[in-house]
């Protein structure tokens, strides 16, 4: 039947949707790779590493978990992942729906951050746009999101292959250590799982939406490693784009941005398309799985919808940085306990 056999097919949605929410704002901007591994040096680029293996064994092991007990929801989940303290799961059942939210909340921030330093328009404007056209998809369900994903995702990756690849061209690599930070190295393991660990709340809920497009094991296996190998080499691209940096990195709401604007001028807008394009397949996948968690008719689904797309603009008002910089790390510790557990569900299922 060849590569693109309806199996494979359905390998490739579940890895753009996987792609599609890990890129997102933080990720495509510079922003997260700044504050997660940048500033720890070199050794930031084995926590990129370290952090991203981790993620594909949390794919890998939560596909595993949903395809044997035939899981639908977060909460039938969460029954699997801790048995016997009922009155802790509710608790983590809103803490994680929570930071969804809140990670939404980042996207639509990202998008009006985007707006106002690339093309000089109110932030809002650009918040107010991506809120209506997320409010729009969540009316088709996870259909929509897949085939948003699908054909978003892709063009996603090669621009980002055409800009790295475009970076290496005469970039100095054995003096690479000359152009990064030297500052808190000793933290920089704990910084890569921080990064695994929050990224891990927003995926478990987004894998569980996808159940239907997985029919074995062997298919869970070539989307974990798929989906691995390309963050992989995606977040080595951003990173290696910080180097160029040459003001106050701190400064920057989106530094990966600054740089392809400065240094590859007319891959400026294509970059652009990444950066909106990024915010957007997460603000889809990760709305989805929210309404889907915390929803249980359509006319509570559509109500929710409004109010959250509403609100998202309002919140915005903080700001990109300032969001990223102080929650992420927070629900970093919180997503701890979650890969903790799942690695002692693999042992119990067994």
């Amino acid at each position: 039947m060849g590569f693109f056999s309806m199996k494979n097919k359905n390998i490739l949605k579940v890895v753009f949707v996987i792609i599609g929410t890990m890129i997102g704002a933080g990720f495509a901007s510079g922003q997260e790779m700044y504050l997660f591994f940048f500033s720890y040096g070199i050794k930031g680029l084995v926590g990129l590493f370290i952090s991203n293996l981790l993620i594909g064994f949390v794919i890998y092991q939560t596909f595993q978990i949903v395809h044997q007990n035939k899981i639908n929801t977060y909460k039938q989940f969460l029954d699997i992942l801790i048995k016997k303290d009922g009155k802790i799961k509710p608790i983590i059942n809103t803490v994680i729906n929570t930071f969804i939210l809140i990670t939404f909340f980042i996207m639509i921030a990202g998008f009006g951050a985007y707006f106002e330093q690339e093309l000089g328009i109110n932030s809002l404007i650009g918040s107010t746009i991506l809120a209506i056209i997320t409010f729009l998809i969540f009316m088709t369900s996870v259909k929509g999101v897949v085939k948003a994903n699908e054909f978003l995702v892709p063009i996603l990756i090669g621009f980002l292959m055409i800009i790295g690849i475009l970076n290496l061209k005469g970039f100095p690599l054995l003096e690479l250590t000359n152009y990064i930070i030297q500052t808190n190295h000793s933290n920089f393991a704990l910084s890569a799982i921080l990064y695994s660990s929050y990224n891990s709340i927003l995926l478990i809920p987004v894998l569980i939406t996808l159940k239907d497009y997985i029919q074995n094991k062997r298919q869970i296996t070539k989307i974990a490693s798929i989906s691995t190998l390309i963050i992989i080499i995606l977040s080595a691209i951003v990173f290696l784009l910080l180097v160029r940096v040459d003001v106050d990195i701190t400064k920057l709401e989106m530094p990966a941005v600054y740089v392809v604007s400065n240094m590859f001028k007319i891959l400026r807008y294509a970059y652009g398309f990444i950066i909106l394009g990024s915010i957007f397949t997460t603000a889809i996948s990760l709305g989805t799985s929210f309404l889907q968690n915390t929803t249980k008719n359509k006319k509570s689904y559509t109500q929710i919808a409004v109010i959250m797309c509403i609100t998202s603009v309002l919140v915005s008002k903080i700001g990109f940085s300032n969001l990223v910089s102080l929650l992420y790390p927070v629900f970093g510790y919180l997503g701890l306990l979650q890969i903790l557990k799942l690695s002692i569900t693999k042992v119990q299922i067994k």
